[in-house]
């Protein structure tokens, strides 16, 4: 019972920080209109942002196996709510880069995915650990459900310096969570014969491994693309959403929608890893994001049209998470996986930036998003093949007690 407790703070620890971070493309809009830096600089900064989340995640997740989850996740909160206290105060460029590229993602990028769910999967046995990495994902899907609607509020009435103030309070109050996953946890016996060898070579030995692992590398192409599909979206919807004439309001409930679809995809993602190959898991999940994307340019653009787009994405948003470290953990075993993974996300954010840029040039330049459009097609498209080859042991079915 401890255990899930630990796991259920994780969840709510991760919907603080992912639900604020996945929510920062409402603030382009009016952070242009009061400061007149321009779409594409604000853009670079919300890139900037999504290559530093993802560049913290090895370095957080190395302190996190070393010294423990718990200073790791604390210094990620304080950074985190240092850098939306100071973004109201910046007036340049260099400013917005240094508060929400730098601090803000820093902060997100120590309390997120490598650090809970390496912590998660240390303290669980084998079995459990596919449930426990789709829960702490649906804790993130959950802030991202709660956040976008209370922050689009708050923008409303407070303007956007006001609802900055308010997310660095927010974030303060996941400190007491990360009190709760402090120190190293005693090893956890495997109950599958498919868990890596538990020989300990040390993480420089492990990482050297990692990366001339043919499967490793297939993870990482796969999961850039998830993060160059994720973080146009969340920068450029709102964008995509006024350029077909609509009310800013739909943007922010379809980034709801996306966080409440991806809570029972995040669960049924962790239910999926402890019965199938995470690799197959992971081609069809690109697959329906390609097929998606395609039916969304020929459908007409109105209010429900959004809402369905949001609901099919959302359900493979992140629950892509689960199976990614599944195979990561299976390859690799637990002892360092919090840095593997955290390897693995970076890749991701790498697609991220450009994701988050390029939109910002694609609508400076042509006015609208119709060729990012075709690029996260044919990523999507890329990535599910990508999978196919992951060497990744077949399940074993678990012992039935006598």
């Amino acid at each position: 019972m401890r255990q899930w407790g630990l796991v259920l703070a994780a969840a709510g620890l991760l919907a603080i920080t992912m639900g604020g971070r996945q929510t920062l493309g409402l603030f382009v809009s009016p952070i242009n209109t009061s400061t007149g830096l321009g779409i594409t600089t604000i853009s670079f900064a919300m890139a900037v942002a999504q290559f530093v989340w993802g560049a913290i995640q090895p370095v957080a997740g190395a302190v996190a196996d070393r010294y423990g989850p718990g200073r790791a996740l604390a210094a990620g909160i304080l950074l985190m709510a240092a850098g939306a206290a100071l973004t109201p105060m910046m007036d340049s460029s260099i400013g917005m880069v240094f508060s929400i590229g730098f601090l803000m993602a820093a902060g997100s990028g120590a309390g997120s995915f490598s650090v809970l769910i390496g912590a998660a999967s240390q303290r669980l046995p084998t079995h459990r650990r596919g449930m426990a990495s789709g829960v702490i994902n649906a804790g993130g899907s959950f802030g991202q459900f709660v956040f976008a609607p209370l922050m689009q509020k708050l923008i409303g009435v407070f303007g956007w310096m006001g609802a900055m103030y308010s997310l660095a309070v927010i974030t303060l109050a996941a400190l007491p969570m990360a009190r709760l996953l402090r120190g190293r946890p005693a090893p956890v016996a495997s109950v599958s014969a498919t868990e890596a060898p538990p020989l300990e070579r040390g993480m420089r030995a492990t990482l050297s491994d990692a990366f001339r692992d043919r499967s490793y590398l297939l993870v990482h192409a796969g999961f850039f693309t998830c993060g160059f599909h994720i973080a146009f979206l969340v920068t450029h919807l709102p964008g995509e959403v006024d350029l077909c004439g609509l009310p800013a309001q739909v943007a922010s409930w379809s980034l709801a929608i996306i966080g409440l679809a991806n809570i029972a995809g995040s669960l049924y993602a962790g239910w999926c890893v402890q019965h199938y190959r995470s690799k197959y898991i992971l081609f069809w999940m690109y697959a329906s994001r390609a097929a998606l994307v395609a039916l969304y340019l020929v459908a007409p653009k109105t209010e429900m049209t959004f809402y369905i787009f949001a609901a099919g994405l959302g359900f493979t948003w992140l629950a892509t998470v689960p199976p990614t470290a599944g195979v990561v953990g299976k390859l690799f075993g637990t002892r360092y996986l919090a840095t593997l993974f955290g390897m693995t996300l970076l890749s991701h954010q790498v697609g991220g930036f450009l994701g988050a840029w390029l939109g910002g040039i694609a609508i400076t330049e042509t006015g609208d998003y119709q060729w990012m459009w075709y690029a996260d097609i044919a990523l999507a498209a890329l990535a599910a093949v990508a999978n196919l080859p992951i060497r990744e042991p077949r399940i074993e079915p678990r012992p039935q007690p006598a």
